[in-house]
C-alpha cells in the first residue's frame, strides 16, 4: 500500500493510519493515500493564531521579505525534486516550471516590492495626513496592522505549488500566518513543497501549516480575525461563502472560481498579419499548457465571422503537431485524474450540442510512451459555436478545450463577452489602438485582468494566461469576486485599516513618521552629519534666508535656457492672471533651498535619490527672502546594507511665512557601524 500523505500541523508531522488512494496521473498506479483524520482543527486553527502570528508581528516588513527571498532560493535548490513529483501529476516539463518556478518567482517578486515599497516597521500607513481642524492640531491617519487570525487557503488541483505560494506571499508579508489546504488529486505534490519548507528551518514556526485531506470543521472554528481564500468550482465557493460561521463573523473571504476567458481577435487582424499569427498561438498554447487545466485559459476565442474558416485552418495545423502522452517526451501531458478526464468529456458533449467540433475526438486520443487507458490523457478540442446560445457562455471544460465564437461587429463582441458573467482574463489581439480602447473599456466591468497583444509587445508579453505577482489575479461575478496578488494591494488584504485621529505628536509616536505640526528638535550638529542610527523622526534645521534678485533670475534662465515668460517678459508676465509681475523660477527656488541646508562636506549622506511631492505654492518675486525648514521625516533602514533611505520634509517659506514650496527630499545616509 502506498504511503499516506503527513500533514504539518502545530509544529509536527501528522499521519492517519489510512486513506483515500491517489493516482499517478499518467500510469495509474497507487501515489499515495490522503486523509486528515485525527486531526484537531481548531487547535490548528488556534496554533496559527498563538504561535505563528506573534512570530510574524515582531518581525518588519523587510524583515519578512528577506525570509521570503531566502526561501524562494532554497526552494529554487530543490526544483529538479519538485519537477520530478509534478510529472506524475501528468505535467510535462515546461507544465511543471510554470507552477514551480512561477511559485518561486512569486516569492521573490514580492521580497523585492516589499523591500522597495513597504517600510522597515511593522505599520502600514496608508495614504496621506487628511486635516480636519483649521489650526493643524487635529488631524487623521488611516494605518494598516496585521489581522490576528490564520489565512486559511484551500487551493485547487491544477497548480499544486504556484497556488499556496502565491496565496502565501502576501499573507507573510503581512503578518498572516498560513494553512495550506490543497485539492487531493495532486496534493502529494504539495506535500514535497511541504517538507522542503519545513526542512528549511527559515520560516518561523506556525506560519505554514498543512492539511492532506479534508479541511473537516476547521471552518466551524473561524474568527472573524480570520481570512480564507479559495479556488475552485463556482459551486464549492458559493456553498463556502454561506457558511454560517463565515457569514457570522464577516470572514474575510476571497474566491477565485469558474472562467470562461475569451480572447478577441480584432478586425483589423487578418490571414497573413502578425497579429493573426500571434492570436492563433496564443489560442493553442492555452490549450495545451497543462492540458488546458488553467483557470484562465482561453476557452472562449472570438473571432470577426469572415475569418473563422481561417483560424480554424491555422489552429488546426498547430494542434496536430501536438503530440499526448508521457510527460518526458509528449508536448501534452495528462489530466489530472481519470475522474477529471470523465468530467471534460461530459462538458465537451455540452459544448457540442451548441456547435460542432472541428479538431480533436474527446473519446479517443493518440498516446505517445504510455498507456491511453491507464493515464487521463484526453486530445485538445476545439470546436465552433454559436454564440447566441448559452452553453459557450456557461459551461467550462477545465482541459485542452476551447470554443471559436464568432462576432459581426464591436458592439456584438462587448455583448457576447459579458455572457460569460465574469472572468479572470482576458486578450484582445489587435493593432488598433481605438478599436483596443473600445472593447477594453466594453469588457473590463467583466475582467478581472485583460492583455492587449499585437506585433510590439509580444516578444516581452508573458501571454494571455499568465499571472503576475505586481497584477490583480481575480475576476468579478462568476470568476469568484476576489482579489489575490496585485503588488501591495494583496498584503493590505490581510490587514486591517483603522482610521486614526488626534494630536500631530501622538500620530508621529503612532506611525514613527514625524507630520506636520508635530514637534521638530534643533540642535547644533547639522543633520545631515549625523549617520543613520542617531537620526530620529523630528530632527530640524532651519536655514536662511536667502533673498532672489532678478540677477538671480536672468543667470538662472541664460544657465539653463529656461526663459519662460513669466520669468523674463516683463510686459507678458503682467498680463498673466497668475502673477502680475516677473517671479522667480519654481526650480531656482529648489536650487537655492538646497544651497541653503545642503553641509558640502564628506559624510554620513551619501547621495540624493530624489525629490517627491513637489509643489510650487506662492509665487517668489524679486526681493522676497527664501528660509528652509527641513525636517526628518521618516527613517528606513536597509538590512542587508550599510546605509538606509531617510526622508525629509522641505518647507521654503518667504519672509511672510508664507510657503512658496513644498516636498520630500530622498536621501542614502550610511550607518556608523559602516563609516
Amino acid at each position: 500500500m502506498a504511503p499516506v500523505l503527513r500533514s504539518y500541523v502545530r509544529g509536527g508531522w501528522h499521519a492517519p493510519a489510512d486513506g483515500r488512494p491517489l493516482h499517478d496521473a499518467v500510469t495509474g498506479e497507487e501515489v499515495a493515500r490522503i486523509s486528515s483524520d485525527g486531526i484537531d482543527m481548531a487547535a490548528v486553527l488556534e496554533h496559527g493564531r498563538r504561535v505563528g502570528g506573534p512570530a510574524l508581528r515582531e518581525l518588519t516588513f523587510h524583515q519578512r521579505a528577506a525570509l521570503l527571498k531566502a526561501l524562494g532560493g532554497h526552494l529554487r535548490e530543490h526544483r529538479d525534486e519538485l519537477y520530478a513529483v509534478s510529472a506524475r501529476t501528468g505535467a510535462t516539463l515546461g507544465d511543471s516550471k510554470f507552477d514551480v518556478d512561477g511559485g518561486i518567482g512569486v516569492l521573490l517578486a514580492y521580497a523585492s516590492k516589499a523591500r522597495r515599497e513597504l517600510p522597515n516597521d511593522t505599520v502600514y500607513v496608508d495614504g496621506a495626513v487628511e486635516p480636519l481642524g483649521r489650526g493643524g492640531t487635529f488631524l487623521g491617519q488611516h494605518v494598516c496592522t496585521p489581522l490576528h487570525g490564520v489565512a486559511v487557503q484551500v487551493n485547487a488541483f491544477n497548480f499544486p505549488v504556484w497556488g499556496p505560494l502565491e496565496k502565501f506571499a502576501p499573507a507573510f508579508l503581512a503578518g498572516v500566518p498560513s494553512i495550506v489546504k490543497p485539492a487531493s488529486p495532486t496534493a502529494f505534490l504539495t506535500a514535497r513543497l511541504t517538507e522542503l519548507i519545513v526542512d528549511s528551518g527559515l520560516l518561523p514556526e506556525g506560519t505554514w501549516q498543512f492539511v492532506a485531506g479534508s479541511v473537516g470543521d476547521m471552518f466551524d472554528h473561524l474568527t472573524g480575525q480570520d481570512l480564507v481564500s479559495f479556488t475552485g468550482s463556482a459551486s464549492t465557493a458559493q456553498t463556502l461563502r454561506a457558511h454560517p460561521v463565515i457569514v457570522r463573523n464577516s470572514v474575510r473571504f476571497s474566491a477565485e472560481a469558474d472562467s470562461l476567458n475569451l480572447s478577441a481577435l480584432g478586425p483589423d487582424a487578418v490571414p497573413g498579419t502578425d497579429e493573426f499569427d500571434l492570436f492563433v498561438k496564443g489560442l493553442t498554447t492555452e490549450m495545451t499548457v497543462k492540458a488546458g487545466q488553467k483557470c484562465t485559459a482561453i476557452r472562449r476565442a472570438f473571432v470577426p465571422a469572415e475569418h473563422v474558416d481561417a483560424v480554424v485552418e491555422a489552429a488546426s495545423a498547430r494542434l496536430a503537431k501536438v503530440t499526448v502522452g508521457d510527460p518526458a517526451t509528449g508536448r501534452m501531458g495528462a489530466l489530472a485524474s481519470l475522474e477529471q478526464r470523465e468530467e471534460v468529456r461530459r462538458s465537451v458533449k455540452a459544448l457540442a450540442d451548441a456547435g460542432r467540433i472541428v479538431f480533436g475526438d474527446p473519446d479517443r486520443v493518440e498516446v505517445v510512451g504510455a498507456d491511453a487507458d491507464r493515464g487521463a490523457f484526453v486530445s485538445p478540442i476545439l470546436l465552433v459555436g454559436d454564440p447566441e446560445r448559452t452553453e459557450p457562455h456557461e459551461v467550462e471544460a477545465f482541459g485542452p478545450v476551447s470554443t471559436i465564437l464568432p462576432y459581426d461587429d464591436t458592439e456584438q463582441l462587448i455583448d457576447f463577452a459579458a455572457r460569460g458573467q465574469g472572468s479572470l482574463a482576458g486578450s484582445i489581439v489587435t493593432a488598433d489602438p481605438a478599436w483596443a480602447r473600445e472593447v477594453v473599456l466594453g469588457v473590463a466591468p467583466w475582467h478581472g485582468r485583460l492583455l492587449v497583444l499585437n506585433a510590439r509587445d509580444a516578444k516581452e508579453s508573458t501571454g494571455h494566461g499568465s499571472p503576475l505577482p505586481q497584477l490583480v489575479h481575480g475576476g468579478p461575478g462568476r470568476a469568484g469576486g476576489g482579489e489575490e496578488m496585485g503588488g501591495i494591494r494583496g498584503v493590505l488584504h490581510h490587514m486591517q485599516r483603522t482610521a486614526i485621529q488626534g494630536d500631530p505628536d501622538t500620530l508621529a509616536a503612532i506611525t514613527g513618521r514625524w507630520v506636520t505640526g508635530a514637534q521638530r528638535h534643533e540642535s547644533d550638529v547639522h543633520p545631515f552629519r549625523k549617520h543613520l542610527e542617531e537620526l530620529r523622526p523630528g530632527d530640524t534645521l532651519v536655514a536662511g534666508p536667502r533673498v532672489v534678485t532678478q540677477e538671480d533670475v536672468e543667470h538662472f534662465a541664460e544657465f539653463t535656457g529656461d526663459t519662460f515668460y513669466a520669468h523674463m517678459d516683463a510686459e507678458a508676465a503682467a498680463a498673466n492672471p497668475l502673477f502680475g509681475e516677473r517671479v522667480a523660477h519654481g526650480y531656482l527656488i529648489v536650487s537655492l533651498a538646497a544651497g541653503l541646508f545642503v553641509d558640502p562636506d564628506p559624510g554620513p549622506v551619501l547621495a540624493n535619490f530624489g525629490v517627491e511631492g513637489l509643489r510650487f505654492l506662492t509665487p517668489v518675486k524679486f526681493g522676497d527672502a527664501l528660509t528652509v525648514t527641513l525636517t526628518c521625516k521618516q527613517l528606513t533602514p536597509r538590512d542587508s546594507a550599510g546605509y538606509g533611505e531617510v526622508r525629509w520634509d522641505a518647507d521654503v517659506t518667504r519672509q511672510d511665512g508664507e510657503s512658496v514650496a513644498r516636498y520630500d527630499v530622498l536621501t542614502l545616509v550610511a550607518k556608523r557601524e559602516t563609516a
